[in-house]
């Protein structure tokens, strides 16, 4: 297994056991593709896709500049981070696209026992690196309005709300994040 990237020392709030590393498409497929099947799966649309779809779409995104991580749990795989440049994307036409925008969707796969906090672990762990390790200036974030859970941890976070807007399938509510309001999120909540 290649290096996972972890949390930076200078973030206290962050969950340890997190990591991730680019996502091996040949070698994780088999991993990723069943949690896309799960009934919680519904918002990602990959519901009906089988292993070969799910490659497909992996390598035809990535033509797009999509880049795909895996994140890990206690050295388990236990999350997807998807990232893109907004430019590249229908997104871009949707609002004023700022540099050092990225792009941003994840799943987490399900869990083996409850774990209190733990997938708002995983998105304070994605969002430390696509501010530490990738430079973001800003995320930006689309998910299907109907996705309350998601708009929670967003906001959880530090994402701040600007309206809905229609996209290929769905409404989505757009929202963007700054640094210094991710930072300000950590500070504001116990770890």
């Amino acid at each position: 297994m290649p290096e996972l990237i972890k949390p930076a020392d200078n973030r206290a709030a962050l969950n340890p056991a997190f990591g991730l590393r680019p996502l091996c498409l040949d070698e994780d497929v088999a991993t990723i593709q069943p949690w896309y099947q799960m009934d919680y799966a519904h918002f990602w649309n990959m519901q009906n896709m089988s292993i070969e779809a799910t490659i497909d779409f992996y390598r035809d995104a990535a033509t797009h500049g999509l880049q795909a991580y895996l994140g890990y749990y206690d050295d388990s795989p236990a999350f997807v981070l998807e990232c893109y440049d907004p430019r590249r994307d229908l997104l871009g036409d949707c609002y004023p696209v700022q540099p050092g925008d990225i792009g941003m969707h994840f799943f987490v796969g399900p869990s083996q026992r409850p774990i209190r906090h733990y997938t708002r672990d995983v998105l304070r762990t994605v969002m430390a690196f696509l501010f530490d390790a990738l430079a973001a200036q800003r995320v930006v974030v689309e998910p299907d309005l109907r996705n309350e859970r998601v708009h929670r941890l967003n906001r959880l976070v530090g994402f701040v709300d600007a309206g809905t807007m229609a996209l290929p399938g769905k409404t989505a509510r757009l929202a963007f994040c700054s640094p210094h309001d991710f930072a300000q999120s950590l500070e504001e909540q116990a770890p």
